[in-house]
């Protein structure tokens, strides 16, 4: 197991999660093979944008150290109202209350450890698999029409004056953006730290919940699971760099990303050689080949709720 410092994250920022894309940047015919999220590349922007940002987000890696280390974590009950903005230019991509609440269904699954497949959890990570207790209300559905072809990743969705949709309450709601991203991408989200106008989780929506089998391998709603986890201060499990570090301390050290379901075991050549949690919900997977987050995963997520926390708004 590695260990996990507070100036790791000076370093993980200089890291992107770049892989190779399955489409051609702008196209919304061809369905992603392999996950692309594109979280820390917007993270990336945003700091090259506003140097102040990585001041806040060491911040607050101080305060989750902290947090974690006391075990002050949130008191009470965290219950996070969804609002999910539609943006659309073809039927297909005005997905329907079904899906939507497709969607919320399967974060409350996998944030509750009621997911089908949580059992499947290997032997080797049963003690530090998390139930990690929070749950989502669908508040409201907003859509809205447009003529954009594809909106890619410069949050031009979350911005009225471009043809999108600003964020409702982004303070006391997750707001999820559903719109063709482009460039293989199937969602991104904003860590906590940043804008408050800009903040959320955006899905491609052919990947919003159970999208149906045209959408395999990325149809059972993990994308959504996948993005709130960054939205709640998950980094990706390999760290964004080669045996990198996630800032968690019961996650083996990763190679890299995995891709599709690996066979288990699957190795790591990084320092003690360790068995990859290839099932962790924070790798590059196929939906069908993760299931769990890991108890100082969910202790990292707690810490954000708690009195003090970037999302203490969220708390009850």
């Amino acid at each position: 197991m590695k260990k996990v410092f507070i100036t790791a994250f000076t370093a993980l920022v200089l890291f992107s999660c770049q892989n190779d894309q399955t489409e051609p940047a702008g196209s919304d015919a061809i369905v992603a093979t392999q996950r692309r999220c594109a979280s820390q590349e917007v993270l990336e922007a945003q700091l090259k944008a506003n140097p102040t940002l990585a001041i806040t987000m060491n911040e607050i890696e101080a305060f989750t150290t902290n947090r974690i280390l006391t075990n002050r974590l949130v008191n009470g009950k965290v219950e996070i109202p969804v609002v999910v903005n539609v943006l659309y230019k073809t039927t297909a991509q005005n997905i329907s209350n079904a899906q939507i609440q497709s969607q919320i269904d399967v974060l409350n699954k996998d944030f509750n450890a009621l997911n089908s497949d949580y059992n499947s959890v290997p032997a080797l990570f049963a003690g530090v698999k998390a139930n990690v207790g929070i749950t989502f209300v669908l508040d409201q559905v907003i859509r809205k029409s447009t003529n954009k072809t594809s909106w890619g990743t410069n949050d031009a969705m979350k911005k009225t004056a471009q043809g999108g949709i600003a964020p409702t309450s982004p303070t006391t709601k997750l707001n999820l953006w559903s719109c063709a991203i482009g460039g293989g991408i199937l969602g991104y989200a904003q860590f906590p730290g940043g804008a408050s106008s800009t903040d959320g989780v955006v899905i491609d929506s052919r990947y919003f919940g159970l999208s149906g089998a045209a959408n395999a391998p990325f149809n059972l709603g993990r994308t959504g699971t996948h993005e709130v986890g960054h939205w709640m201060n998950l980094r990706h499990i390999w760290g964004d760099a080669t045996c990198g570090s996630d800032l968690v301390s019961d996650t083996p050290t990763h190679n890299t990303a995995n891709y599709g379901v690996p066979a288990y075991p699957h190795y790591s050549t990084c320092s003690g050689t360790p068995v990859e949690m290839t099932m962790n919900y924070m790798d590059y997977t196929d939906d069908s080949g993760m299931y769990m987050f890991s108890l100082g995963q969910k202790s990292r997520m707690a810490a954000i709720f708690a009195s003090g926390g970037p999302r203490a708004a969220f708390g009850i």
